[in-house]
């Protein structure tokens, strides 16, 4: 897409700090992190949300979750870290891209939400 800021990153046109990359995904360091480490991992593909995903997306997204620990150690979070998704406006997704956010660091991440 012409104008989604995650394809332009993958397009090299908006500079990121990269911490992986292969054919499918990219890795890079979230430019507002929310945890000493924050790295958000999105599909080269341009995939608008988990919401839109086919069959055909169903290896790119196991790869992202098997690149997660990966990517977690060599940034700092050997001992556990969080992957969220968020998806649509409910899920508070701010970029119409599908991408993983994977936080940690040296201390726990906290617990989720409380229910209402």
């Amino acid at each position: 897409m012409n104008d989604c800021i995650f394809c332009k990153i993958v397009a090299g046109k908006i500079p990121s700090t990269k911490v992986y990359e292969d054919e499918d995904i990219l890795a890079f360091n979230d430019i507002n992190p929310a945890r000493p480490v924050h790295v958000l991992v999105i599909p080269k593909k341009h995939i608008t949300s988990l919401a839109s995903v086919t069959r055909e997306d169903t290896l790119v997204l196991g790869k992202i979750l098997a690149k997660a620990n990966e990517i977690a150690i060599a940034q700092g979070s050997p001992d556990g870290f969080r992957v969220i998704i968020n998806t649509g406006r409910v899920g508070q997704q701010e970029v119409p891209h599908l991408h993983a956010h994977i936080v940690g660091g040296p201390d726990p991440v906290g617990p989720m939400l409380k229910r209402i």
